[in-house]
């Protein structure tokens, strides 16, 4: 069993957001495989599916992306989860939008949703799929408002392509060794 957890925020006002990404890409795989996101528990709603002969919990913590942890620990504790077998899948403002990076340990020490869920889990083994959302207007000093701003029209038009190769990140993390895929994704 895997535990793919898409980092977001709750709430309508950040539906379209740029740091939301994780959310959607989770709304995505939950349609592909024909489940719903919708069971309340610990403060996190979850889907259970299966995905490329996998059975998978979907996850999509509602304690805002900064503090992840406490859902996906629960989530991982509860239903016996081990780390290597978790996927987390964020924004990231250090790759130009449509980048994916696929890796394990050595978690980004700017990311608080990933320090939140490694602190949480006591380990940095969880996977992680990164998702690059900057674009020609990102400006270090706003990036706080930068993801909570919605995508540009002409952006939402790459959206399709960009969830499209992060859920085939997913199914090569499911189908194939890891570090191969990292190799793959590597940037």
């Amino acid at each position: 069993m895997k535990l793919i957890v898409g980092l977001g925020n709750p709430g309508d006002k950040y539906n379209n957001s740029r740091g939301n990404i994780g959310f959607k890409i989770i709304d995505v795989i939950a349609n592909n495989i024909g489940t719903e996101i919708k069971t309340k528990k610990k403060k996190s709603l979850i889907g259970r599916g299966v995905f490329e002969e996998d059975e998978v919990i979907l996850l999509k913590p509602q304690t805002f992306s900064a503090l992840s942890g406490e859902s996906v620990l629960y989530i991982a504790s509860f239903l016996r989860i081990k780390v290597q077998d978790i996927i987390v899948i964020t924004e990231n403002i250090s790759l130009e939008l449509g980048q994916i990076a696929v890796e394990k340990g050595n978690y980004d020490p700017e990311h608080q949703g990933i320090i939140s869920i490694a602190q949480s889990l006591r380990s940095d083994q969880f996977i992680r799929i990164r998702i690059g959302i900057r674009n020609e207007d990102f400006e270090l000093e706003k990036a706080n408002k930068f993801l909570k701003e919605d995508f540009y029209p002409m952006e939402n038009l790459r959206l399709i392509e960009i969830i499209n190769d992060a859920e085939a990140a997913i199914r090569s993390i499911s189908m194939g060794d890891i570090d191969e895929v990292i190799e793959k994704f590597k940037l």
